[in-house]
């Protein structure tokens, strides 16, 4: 393997981005793998994210030791050690003010997707280059394939977005219209500026250098003035307006084959948007694939990786391998103790029974017919709400595809949080749950709301999920009755005989009972910003209100079996 450091990239407008590139001995030309972003292409897995590493190696205990050293390993990024020997070159880019790549950090910028294209195009046209590039990545690394790609540059030839939003609002910053704490507690500090271009004292050091990779130093102030905080600039967009048009892709744009792999336990970030990336992408040529376990171990996992490998051998080296014979939806069931591998033709599932169950506020209960009564339950916000559970289940029960919650409210105050977290318990009352992409007990699904955003788009409706514009702020009157209709972030479970169905409606993230540590069923993706939810706004009774002509229910996608 050739490892070429710090390869100048130089961009239209004579900015120079520094990428590491990786290809086989000789002088063949070799498809090419990208990615392009801001974690610091030199930060080794294990010393950047080192609980992630350790969950992994627990994992795959051979992820260092069969087929790769484990040496070349970076968060989010495929494994130099694996790909080269099957004939593709990767390139690694820090992207704009990031790493080792002088200038203004400015991430999910137009700049910085303008960035990456001119990248594609000049691996394109290396010697080394077959003029095919793939684009594979996590998160940001998958992020920002959405964004890139509807651009349609030269040499771009297949993505594989693995777990990453495509719409920066809904998926990202404000789900349902509530500001999420994630990016600017967590993501910003930690993943972005102890990485920025300069930073002498980022706790990251390149084991082949043994010093920082970021760069000539630079004081803190001309740090500050040479970065865009991306932070303020989502406080100032409480609505989605064209800021965020210029940052979430226009998917129906995206042309080349895209293999987008989502994680149903991957709520409040990276799951609704692979989904949505699949739907939306104007591609001939698109799969999507849904699995489970933590954000980052399948993307190395060999089954995975082999997936990944039969797709960009289809359709960057053109070998008839048969994957373009097989159906576009590929998921792994969930069931309470495993998953089970399935292929479907489309995503809904076309023989998808929609199936209501309605909210019974006296007997806190799920109900498989109207309630005739009616019936209020109020608690106070913020705080824990209401639960409400279904009968036993008469034989197992499958519920996979997009879910909702429609559910009528009274408030004392001029708006309303709602947090609505779908779950399931066993015969022994004990609660299901599950390892989640970044929590380790989460619940079968979640959805959002602020009670101001309820308006839709009866046009972009569809059953189990409700388009919500977001493009004004319609108040409650306080006292007063109102329908509102709460989009769940797709899921799949296998519910067996005895088990029930609950709905719990909060005014808070949720939390399991007598959950302890930091993650407590919501992972990081917690709403507890001040600015965003301010107590003369949200601080009072929340009424729940059902039965009767209040025809509150949750729309759930059960799943017949096939016919054979």
């Amino acid at each position: 393997m050739i490892f070429e450091k710090n390869v100048p990239i130089r961009l239209r407008d004579g900015t120079v981005l520094k990428a590491n590139v990786f290809r086989p001995e000789g002088d063949a030309p070799v498809p090419v793998l990208m990615t392009h972003g801001p974690y610091g292409k030199d930060a080794h897995f294990e010393d950047a994210f080192k609980p992630q590493w350790d969950e992994l190696k627990r994992l795959y205990p051979g992820i260092d030791t069969e087929g790769s050293t484990g040496k070349y390993l970076r968060w989010e990024v495929a494994d130099p050690e694996r790909w080269i020997p099957w004939g593709y070159a990767l390139v690694v880019v820090d992207s704009r003010g990031a790493g080792e790549s002088p200038g203004t950090l400015w991430v999910w910028s137009p700049q910085e997707t303008d960035d990456y294209a001119d990248c594609i195009a000049w691996a394109g046209t290396q010697a080394w280059s077959t003029g095919k590039v793939g684009l594979l990545g996590i998160s940001y690394y998958a992020m920002n394939q959405w964004q890139v790609a509807a651009r349609r540059p030269r040499h771009l030839a297949a993505i594989c977005p693995w777990e990453g939003a495509s719409d920066m609002y809904r998926d990202a910053s404000h789900h349902g219209g509530i500001f999420g704490n994630f990016f600017f507690e967590l993501w910003y500090p930690k993943q972005i500026l102890s990485v920025q271009n300069g930073n002498a004292d980022s706790p990251y050091i390149d084991r082949d250098t043994g010093t920082t990779s970021t760069g000539e130093a630079l004081s803190a102030d001309a740090r500050r003035s040479n970065r865009v905080d991306v932070i303020d600039e989502f406080r100032s967009h409480p609505l989605l307006d064209d800021w965020y048009a210029a940052r979430s892709a226009r998917l129906a744009d995206i042309e080349v084959p895209v293999l987008s792999a989502g994680n149903w336990g991957g709520m409040g970030l990276h799951l609704r948007g692979n989904v949505q990336g699949f739907l939306g992408a104007g591609s001939q040529h698109k799969w999507l694939q849904m699995h489970g376990g933590t954000h980052w171990e399948s993307f190395y996992l060999p089954a995975y990786v082999q997936m990944q490998k039969r797709f960009f051998d289809r359709f960057l080296k053109d070998e008839p391998n048969g994957w373009d014979e097989q159906p576009p939806v590929m998921l792994e069931v969930r069931h309470p103790d495993r998953f089970e591998q399935r292929f479907e033709h489309e995503w809904p599932i076309a023989r998808t029974q929609w199936t209501r169950l309605y909210l019974d506020a006296q007997a806190k209960a799920l109900a498989a017919e109207p309630v005739d009564a009616v019936a209020t339950a109020t608690y106070r916000a913020p705080g824990r709400g209401v639960e409400f559970h279904s009968a036993p289940m008469e034989a197992s029960t499958e519920f996979t595809g997009p879910l909702s919650l429609v559910v009528w409210i009274r408030s004392s105050t001029r708006d309303m949080d709602l947090f609505v977290t779908v779950g399931a318990y066993g015969p022994d009352g004990r609660e299901v749950l599950f390892r989640g992409a970044t929590d380790p007990q989460v619940p079968i699904a979640q959805g959002w709301l602020r009670a101001s955003h309820r308006k839709t788009d009866a046009g972009r409706s569809r059953p189990g999920q409700p388009f919500h514009t977001h493009d004004e702020v319609q108040p409650l009157t306080p006292g007063e009755d109102h329908r509102v209709e709460v989009e769940i972030w797709p899921t799949s479970i296998v519910l067996p005989r005895g088990y029930r169905l609950a709905v719990r409606v909060d005014a808070q993230d949720f939390e399991r009972e007598g959950a302890t540590g930091p993650r407590k069923g919501s992972g990081p993706f917690l709403h507890t910003d001040p600015l965003d939810r301010r107590p003369d706004l949200f601080e009072g009774d929340n009424t729940l209100l059902t039965g009767g002509r209040y025809d509150s229910h949750l729309l759930l996608p059960m799943i017949p079996a096939r016919d054979r």
